[in-house]
């Protein structure tokens, strides 16, 4: 892939046009566009599709509540640690191949995922999945960034969102009838050829960039001690259910990562080519960004984690009908997103976010009100409402952060900003999946002595409990088909409840984010072109 690649300075001039050589296929801003959102497309999809084909794999191969949610978790937590670091290796080598490695080890981490025969080997692969997908986004906006002229960056960037948002929304369908028609493994499989499409486009289209001031050396210190404090909070929030949230084993990782956190500042604040400047962070729209897509991604993904539950195992549809029926969720992003990016560039982001995020917690609002007797129209108002509000704070929010950070730190405004929605996605899961386990804890030791079902030992309520969390009715073979209609509606009446109050915690964390949008404000760089920082 080297021999092909041209570097090119990016230019200094906000009004410089796009150079001469451009003018053929390699470096066209549009087929940038084309050629990256291609490769962003599969990561992005991969985000949600592997929700709908969960219950399938748990199914197949006896994976537990906690196994599942580790083909999740294992994902963003990659994603999470390594996604910044990752930004900075393409402004240092280059963007454009840092996204080729990326999509090839992206396809083959999929393609393996696909021919594992054990939870454990899906799990270790997602996690692979997700170091690549670390390389490949921020990457993307990278290149993004170095090749549009400053009066098409936030149409380009606006696109580049409602690539994510669509793909993140279109997740379920696709998912559905590939785990219905095909198998769940196909669910991975095909990333394969979307990676070889996205590969090909990359070697003939993509132009390698070069910020003139771009970073020629690493701060190898400030990674390890960036990667550790990630890694030991996101790590504290997915084993907090399980350990407890008193538990000594969850605060003390909590308190690593707040000392690696504050020598990491320290360390940043002296080095003298930081991995993050923190003087990045004195733009407060730049942080509104950061904190908003953080809030945005843990009502969003920690919530739609339940609902695919909720439509399979409690409603009873098959994967393809549980994706049809989140059609409004998709259709409202797709079509929201132009409507949110063509009202951004007019108003600017303040407004469509927070407005965006007030129909987000009314949505969430409403799926707290859902219940086995719920009609198709409610459900799909909810799931309308909910797309329509996460349209513009998906295609906003990057504006957003990578506006108001120096072309120099494109790739780590690109990590910054996809960081802060991974690591939202696991506090969602975590967070709203300690509410959901700890709601059903509470409540099915009584509404399973209510309805004057058999006792159970401790450890089989313990395990009725784990299948409850999933909407799962623990009826054992044989049971009388009277006894076993008790226990389906008691389980199915504890997740509803259950999931009613983790929706009302997203809807709480939905209301917060309305006024961090309020501090937000469009990128200076964006509008200055690609010139230097103006922080």
């Amino acid at each position: 892939m080297t021999s092909q690649t041209t570097v090119e300075k990016a230019p200094k001039d906000p009004q410089d046009p796009i150079p001469a050589q451009v003018k053929g296929l390699r470096g066209h801003p549009w087929l940038t566009l084309f050629a990256v959102a291609i490769g962003v497309m599969m990561v992005a999809l991969d985000g949600t599709i592997v929700a709908i084909a969960n219950p399938a794999i748990q199914k197949d191969l006896g994976a537990t509540f906690a196994d599942v949610q580790w083909i999740t978790n294992g994902y963003f937590l990659a994603l999470a640690v390594t996604l910044i670091t990752a930004g900075k290796l393409g402004d240092r080598f280059g963007h454009r191949q840092t996204f080729l490695i990326g999509v090839v080890g992206f396809a083959a981490a999929s393609a393996a995922i696909g021919l594992s025969d054990s939870i454990t080997l899906v799990v270790t692969f997602r996690v692979l999945q997700g170091l690549f997908g670390a390389l490949l986004m921020p990457a993307a906006l990278g290149l993004l960034r170095a090749t549009f002229p400053a009066e098409k960056l936030n149409m380009a960037i606006g696109i580049w969102g409602m690539v994510i948002g669509a793909s993140t929304a279109g997740g379920p369908i696709l998912g559905g009838l590939l785990v219905e028609h095909v198998s769940w493994q196909s669910v991975f499989f095909i990333n394969v050829p979307v990676g070889v499409i996205a590969l090909v486009l990359g070697v003939l289209i993509l132009r390698d960039h070069r910020a003139e001031n771009a970073p020629r050396s690493f701060d190898i210190l400030g990674i390890l001690l960036l990667s550790t404090a990630m890694f030991c909070l996101v790590w504290a929030l997915i084993k907090a259910p399980a350990w407890g949230w008193g538990d000594g084993r969850t605060w003390g990782f909590i308190a690593a990562s707040v000392v690696c956190f504050a020598f990491f500042a320290y360390w940043e604040n002296r080095v003298a080519e930081p991995l993050i400047p923190l003087k990045l962070f004195r733009s407060v729209p730049l942080a509104a960004g950061t904190v908003l897509m953080v809030l945005m991604a843990i009502a969003f993904l920690g919530g739609l984690f339940f609902v695919t539950f909720f439509l399979q195992n409690v409603h009873g549809m098959s994967p393809v009908d549980s994706g049809l029926h989140l059609l409004p969720l998709t259709g409202m992003m797709i079509v929201g997103s132009p409507l949110a990016g063509a009202m951004i560039t007019k108003t600017g982001p303040r407004v469509p976010l927070a407005g965006g995020m007030v129909l987000t917690a009314v949505a969430m609002f409403g799926m707290s009100t859902l219940d086995t007797d719920t009609g198709s129209l409610p459900m799909s108002i909810w799931f309308a409402l909910l797309g329509l509000g996460l349209a513009p704070v998906m295609v906003g929010a990057t504006e957003v952060i990578v506006g108001n950070a120096p072309m120099e730190l494109s790739g780590v405004a690109g990590g910054l900003q996809q960081a802060a929605m991974q690591i939202g996605g696991s506090l969602g899961t975590a967070v709203l999946g300690a509410v959901m386990a700890s709601k059903v804890d509470s409540d099915l030791p009584g509404n399973w002595a209510d309805a004057q079902l058999p006792p159970l030992s401790p450890a089989q309520l313990d395990q009725a409990s784990e299948a409850v969390q999933v909407g799962v009715p623990p009826v054992a073979p044989g049971t009388p088909p009277e006894l076993a209609e008790k226990i389906v509606g008691v389980a199915h009446d504890t997740f509803i409840s259950g999931m009613g109050l983790a929706c009302l915690v997203a809807a709480g964390v939905a209301t917060v984010a309305v006024f961090v949008a309020l501090l937000t404000k469009r990128g200076a760089n964006a509008d200055a072109g690609m010139g230097g920082a103006h922080i």
